[in-house]
């Protein structure tokens, strides 16, 4: 699949982080988001109804983002692929969130976690003695 729509730069502040502090008053995270999508039926309906909706899309992450506070930008990465994986369209999805005003103590520009996941299309099964298994 080489076609992507992407979001690039969503910012909203979340309560997200290991720290009493960050918890207590939020700091702004950034959100990369790029959906491996086939757009050919949007191509040919010309109609939003065909594709994701980057819009809609926007303001459910932001919702995740500006919701429940978790520990890690890992955890917060995985249940913003997963929202997108709820679309039946999205095939893949890959999902930056930045964290730049992190709790270091040293200059730096960025704090990033990427994590990229896939829906599994079928079931991969294998031949075992004249039958067959689930390989997963």
């Amino acid at each position: 699949m080489n076609d992507r729509i992407s979001l690039v730069g969503l910012r909203v502040r979340g309560n997200h982080g290991v720290y009493p502090h960050e918890r207590r008053n939020g700091q702004d995270f950034v959100v990369d988001v790029d959906l491996e999508v086939n757009t050919a039926a949007a191509a040919a309906s010309d109609d939003v109804a065909d594709t994701v909706h980057y819009g809609e899309l926007a303001e459910r992450l932001a919702a995740i983002v500006s919701g429940e506070p978790v520990n890690l930008l890992e955890t917060l990465a995985e249940r913003l692929c997963q929202s997108c994986l709820e679309h039946k369209l999205v095939d893949a999805v890959t999902i930056t969130v930045h964290k730049p005003q992190a709790p270091i103590d040293l200059q730096f520009a960025d704090v990033a976690v990427t994590v990229r996941r896939q829906r599994r299309t079928r079931p991969r099964f294998r031949q075992i003695d004249g039958g067959l298994r689930d390989s997963a």
